[in-house]
């Protein structure tokens, strides 16, 4: 990092905060805006540290959104820890395969998910199969489920709610609500997982990891201040901030297809 002194902070507590304000106000889609913020905002320059960073910021995230959900008796325990502990050994393996990978080229099909994400959010949330908890073979279902999504995960250094939820309610039928708590002990635990292997690289920069944590937290109040007021905007919500992901993509689709991240 070359910026001045104090500005790189002052970024990072702020990138924090737009993250953290914009999980609370729209319940999700932010975290995959952590990496590229940290890479052309706050000034990392190495793509693999930048997503280790990130990681910690994620799980940390995660794991803090999970005790209201707990408290609402909104998770489902027993499928939260048999899905996340299969999916640890995907999120290992998917995070030490992304390490090795060029970094402009992880940065190319990092944008390509943001497409994707992009596109489910304005697809919205559906019902699918829930309500039917819980299904014949769950817990294989859940192992299985939770090996490729914590592998995807790992490999991009995301949390991966937006995998892990329609995941858990194909795997055991839970309703949609209880699949958003649920998930939460997973992105936790998975970019926990993803933060650990590159941390044993010395890929994770700690004192910007803190700082934007720091942020979120900040972020995550205001959002949450927000969120009943502006309760009625959130499908507008929801198609500007898919917009942001979109042109924030297609950006680094450029930077990283011309070598210039």
């Amino acid at each position: 990092m070359t910026l001045v002194p104090g500005v790189g902070e002052l970024l990072a507590l702020l990138c924090g905060s737009v993250v953290g304000f914009s999980l609370a106000l729209i319940g999700g889609g932010g975290s995959i805006l952590a990496t590229p913020l940290l890479l052309y905002v706050v000034g990392v320059r190495d793509p693999h540290v930048a997503i280790g960073t990130s990681a910690v910021a994620v799980s940390a995230n995660a794991f803090a959104n999970l005790v209201p959900h707990a408290r609402a008796g909104h998770v489902r325990w027993r499928a939260a820890f048999v899905f996340a502990a299969a999916g640890v050994l995907g999120a290992w393996l998917g995070s030490s395969a992304g390490k090795a990978m060029d970094g402009h080229r992880l940065l190319a099909l990092f944008a390509l998910l943001m497409l994707v994400v992009a596109f489910l959010m304005l697809r919205g949330r559906r019902g699918g199969a829930g309500g039917r908890y819980p299904l014949p073979n769950t817990l294989p279902r859940l192992g299985a489920v939770g090996i490729g999504a914590g592998g995807l995960a790992g490999f991009f250094g995301i949390g991966g709610g937006f995998l892990i939820v329609p995941g858990l309610m194909f795997a055991s039928g839970m309703e949609i609500i209880n699949a958003i708590g649920t998930s939460l002990f997973s992105v936790g635990t998975f970019a926990a997982t993803t933060a650990g292997n590159y941390a044993a690289s010395g890929l994770v920069d700690w004192r910007v990891a803190a700082e934007f944590i720091g942020g979120g937290v900040i972020g995550g109040w205001l959002g949450a201040l927000g969120a009943r007021r502006l309760a009625g905007t959130r499908g507008a919500l929801n198609l500007v901030f898919a917009g942001v992901i979109v042109v924030v993509a297609i950006y680094m689709l450029y930077r990283s297809l011309t070598h210039g991240a």
